[in-house]
């Protein structure tokens, strides 16, 4: 195999590397967006049960009590 044809097959390698790496980092970055929106849409939910179970029962929402092994 010739100089050339490595430099050529070499560079297509990197090539090949090079758009895959921006297409991975695309598909993060997309992940990151849907993860941050599932992340607030999770608080707001929390805080709503928080508020319905102080609301109804008068007593300490579940989510800030101990389990009882504890």
């Amino acid at each position: 195999m010739s100089d050339e044809t490595r430099i050529t097959a070499l560079e297509e390698q990197v090539a090949y590397l090079t758009k895959t790496v921006e297409e991975l980092s695309d598909i993060v970055a997309q992940q990151e967006g849907i993860l941050e929106k599932a992340e607030r849409r999770l608080g707001m939910l929390m805080e709503a049960e928080a508020l319905r179970q102080s609301e109804s029962d008068g007593t300490v929402p579940l989510a800030d009590q101990r389990p009882p092994h504890w």
